[in-house]
């Protein structure tokens, strides 16, 4: 490359669920001769759409979308998929002279885009099916407890409800001998991002607010018809087949697993609503912790602070 070219630019548009990422990276996309990059791990999978806030038919029309519907629902996606595949969309946008807005909530996703993952072994059909066989028979949990005495500091960020994450760590274990806690604080072995980044987070400042936004985005879900939605995905003949669809990383995501545990006669209608809500806060909650564990983004509310906001993407951009 020529070092005395100047390196081309891209905007990484971070925020909490319900913040207005969405809209904002329209926008860009629009003024800038921008393309959206979604880090967002549902948006992944298809048939994941009203649920997951997933840009409609219109939306997709304004401005060219990539990394969305790229697994089936039944199916696994992996940070370093993703990793391996936005960075493929990136390097295509910039070779076409566009503008890469990479706009999502997935914390793990944009480190693995940006940073690099560590050097781990890759997926071991054999070793995953006996874990699966292992917790079929005993229970994710005691998976989970026999991880703490293997790597307890692994254990003590991963739920003892979540499958996908007990499993990778014990079958990182199993493969190496050496925990996952430990493979995780290697340097990447990524080359570098092949653009210049600018990062924004943008949230309101009064988390009250949010939590509203949260509310009312959630009604205006069910109102589309998001149960509906749901009952269309369990009557996939792949995840009726499935023993443990709730395991799925597409049916954990927020609000899905509620929708799912209500239509299997889990509590009212209103205790739905109200879990789905609660679960999308804590969503937001763990957004926060992680933009503000990682610093160098700048802050803005977009409501009060869009001239600002549009102006630093502007100078950015030159």
């Amino acid at each position: 490359m020529d070092s005395t070219r100047p390196k081309p630019r891209a905007i990484a548009l971070m925020g909490p669920t319900a913040s207005g990422k969405t809209a904002l990276a329209l926008d860009w996309a629009q003024r800038f001769g921008g393309e959206i990059v979604s880090v967002d791990s549902a948006l992944v999978y298809r048939g994941l759409q009203i649920g997951a806030a997933k840009p409609d038919a219109a939306e997709r029309a304004r401005a060219p979308h990539h990394m969305l519907d790229l697994r089936d629902p039944w199916q696994t996606y992996s940070a370093a998929e993703f990793a391996t595949d936005a960075r493929a969309a990136v390097e295509d946008i910039l070779s076409r002279g566009r503008v890469p807005i990479l706009a999502g909530g997935t914390g793990l996703y944009f480190a693995a885009l940006l940073d690099g993952l560590s050097p781990m072994p890759e997926a071991d059909a054999e070793t995953r099916a006996a874990i699966t066989a292992e917790a079929e028979a005993i229970g994710w949990p005691a998976l989970h407890a026999r991880l703490a005495t293997l790597d307890p500091e692994a254990a003590a960020r991963i739920k003892p409800g979540d499958a996908q994450r007990i499993q990778r760590a014990l079958e990182v274990h199993r493969l190496t001998g050496t925990p996952i806690s430990e493979w995780q604080k290697r340097p990447s072995e990524s080359p570098p991002f092949p653009a210049q980044v600018l990062p924004l987070a943008i949230a309101p400042p009064e988390r009250a607010t949010l939590h509203a936004r949260i509310a009312t985005r959630f009604d205006a879900m069910l109102a589309a018809g998001f149960l509906d939605e749901v009952r269309a995905l369990r009557a996939l003949p792949q995840l009726q087949a499935h023993p443990t669809p709730l395991e799925l990383p597409a049916i954990r995501a927020v609000g899905y697993r509620q929708a799912w545990e209500f239509l299997d006669g889990q509590g009212t209608a209103e205790d739905f609503r109200e879990r789905g809500i609660a679960a999308t806060r804590q969503l937001a909650k763990r957004q926060f912790t992680w933009l503000r564990g990682r610093g160098g983004a700048r802050w803005f509310d977009p409501a009060t602070q869009r001239a600002a906001l549009d102006a630093e993407v502007a100078a950015f951009l030159g």
